[in-house]
């Protein structure tokens, strides 16, 4: 290899150990790989950020508004509540997610899958009192799973079915040709998450982490009319799932149940009144058909759904201080509502409006975007803070998101338009039908990802501008010497081994030409090595920069970058033995 190609491997696994080691943000050391290869001259500027201008990397930002789109009007948590219910073990809770995202990655790009469900998945985790880390890989690796069944599950599969029909001049795949291999992998890569992410998927981030000295709020709400929780329990109702959250006691017509049991059912016009932390309350906020009990909610200027929540401490010369919320006219003073009020630990057994407010006490306030520029130099209250994520859910447009993303799927599955394009216009019509505001959707974007996925583009270039990555091609081809299964084991070793450091699908067109000619030289049919050049780019498991979807759960899930090597290096090998026993059985190898 020319000196070039031995210095990119240098400065590329240099990256890969640090990641490995230690704790630095994997954003800054892919930029410093970068920065490393655009300094010794292996890359042009152009080519060192060519991975921002990079059609994947800008169609994951985008798919970031779609997802926002969705878990704004409520639509992810509605399927959710239904569809993963309450599972009382992680194992459940692995098994009645990855199932239907298994499922649905099939027929959908895993990439807007794994964005739409990644925030709603985090809520649900929450609730569980699961930690993240024990689902967020399992998520990704679901997608995965699943785009290897069907030829529009993920680009990659497209990819290769071109290189089919252009390099090789052959037919390309059927729509679910690569089931025969890409079904039992799935199954294979299923029972393995079930059996193995017990002993090597750590818990990183403990859902109950956030429980350590809570700040406990009292909180009333109204259960609405025409409510879906209505006739359920309160069990059934996920009233009892929200971590440091308890349900006080049941006001109704005037009838106090004290303490009620989980079997106790919900009425419309029930009032219930809730202890809990921050975080809860905010959940609560995101159910349907539970409301503040306050009639003051209904009388502020802004609609619901343009509202937030804000946390204000009372000062001690507050006009408010010593009188109740009701008294002191709170709303018509502030346009605010308080929503619940926290004191020191102590649990406030009075209705919002009866509770007299005192220097000191932390409110939780109902009130539009505009508040904190209008109060922050208010000497009324001594703190304010936004509470991040916390916009009032539009619950009334869920179908319209549900049907834009759709739409999405529809349009990008069929090839009437390209998947950014689709994914673009998805975005817009998120933000024109007011399913998510411009400054949600520009709140959404996880910009550290996005870095990320894109100086990994940046070294993955280097690695192919460089000569390194066909060098290592070209070597390990000629191991397999003239046997077609040795071959065929190869080809899969080598597509694997370049999709963990580059990405999948520049993986593909680097093998598949090398492949071609050295199934071509040997006069053996080349279908059974371009499946396994389809299987192994889309099976990225061992690293967090071969695949997208990883890099998506990467922050959320807590992760570190050897937590990767050591829970996804097995399943890479199961996929490869897997792959490899029956690409065979279905396209003979003579």
């Amino acid at each position: 290899m020319p000196i070039a190609a031995w210095f990119t491997c240098l400065v590329t696994f240099s990256c890969l150990g640090v990641l490995a080691v230690t704790r630095l943000a994997p954003d800054l050391v892919l930029l410093a790989g970068v920065a490393l290869l655009l300094l010794g001259g292996v890359l042009t500027p152009e080519q060192a950020v060519s991975g921002f201008a990079n059609e994947a990397v800008l169609t994951v930002a985008v798919l970031y508004v779609v997802a926002a789109g969705l878990r704004n009007t409520g639509a992810i948590e509605a399927l959710i509540r239904r569809l993963f219910g309450r599972p009382r073990t992680v194992l459940g809770a692995q098994l009645r997610m990855m199932l239907p995202v298994t499922g649905m990655s099939a027929f959908m790009n895993n990439t807007p899958l794994v964005a739409a469900f990644l925030p709603a998945v985090s809520d649900w985790a929450k609730r569980q009192g699961i930690s993240p880390s024990k689902l967020m890989i399992p998520l990704s690796y679901a997608a995965i799973f699943g785009g290897t069944c069907t030829l529009i599950g993920t680009s990659t599969n497209l990819v290769v079915n071109g290189l089919l029909e252009s390099q090789a001049h052959l037919p390309g795949m059927s729509f679910f040709e690569i089931a025969w291999v890409g079904v039992p992998c799935a199954l294979a890569g299923l029972l393995y998450v079930f059996i193995a992410s017990r002993w090597l998927l750590p818990a990183r981030k403990p859902a109950l982490a956030q429980l350590d000295n809570p700040r406990e709020y009292t909180v009333e709400m109204l259960l609405e009319s025409g409510s879906p929780l209505e006739g359920q329990t309160i069990a059934t109702a996920g009233l009892r799932q929200l971590p440091g959250l308890f349900l006080v006691e049941i006001d109704r017509d005037g009838r106090i149940i004290p303490a009620a049991g989980p079997d106790e059912r919900l009425w419309a016009g029930d009032r219930l009144v809730f202890a809990g932390i921050t975080e809860s309350i905010v959940d609560l906020q995101r159910i349907r058909g539970l409301v503040p009990a306050t009639e003051q909610v209904f009388k502020l200027d802004a609609p619901r759904t343009a509202r937030t929540l804000i946390e204000a401490v009372i000062a001690a010369h507050s006009p408010m201080c010593g009188k109740t919320v009701r008294a002191g006219r709170f709303r018509s003073l502030y346009n605010a509502v308080v929503i619940a009020v926290a004191r020191n630990g102590e649990r406030i057994r009075r209705k919002i409006g009866d509770i007299e407010l005192r220097a000191g006490d932390t409110l939780l306030l109902e009130t539009g975007h505009e508040f904190m520029e209008q109060r922050v130099n208010s000497r009324d209250f001594l703190l304010l803070r936004p509470i991040e994520g916390a916009s009032i859910p539009s619950h009334e447009r869920g179908w319209i998101a549900w049907l834009i993303l759709s739409g999405l799927v529809i349009v990008a599955a069929l090839g009437w338009l390209q998947l950014f394009t689709a994914a673009l216009l998805a975005a817009g019509l998120m933000i024109i039908t007011r399913c998510c505001s411009a400054s949600d959707a520009r709140r959404s974007i996880e910009f550290e990802v996005i870095v990320i996925i894109a100086a990994a583009f940046g070294i993955g270039k280097a690695l192919e501008v460089s000569g390194a990555a066909g060098s290592i091609a070209h070597t390990l081809l000629a191991l397999a010497g003239q046997n077609p299964w040795q071959l065929l084991v190869v080809i899969y070793a080598v597509t694997m081994l370049l999709t963990e450091t580059i990405t999948h699908s520049a993986a593909a067109v680097i093998v598949f030409p090398l492949a071609f000619a050295a199934s071509s030289s040997l006069g053996l049919p080349f279908m059974p090595y371009a499946m396994a050049i389809t299987v192994a780019a889309s099976a990225s498991f061992a690293t967090p920069i071969g695949y997208a979807t990883n890099l998506m759960v990467y922050g959320p899930g807590g992760y570190r970058f050897s937590d990767y090597l050591r829970f996804g290096l097995p399943l890479n090998l199961i996929m490869w033995a897997v792959a490899v026993l029956v690409i065979p059985a279905v396209w003979p190898l003579h």
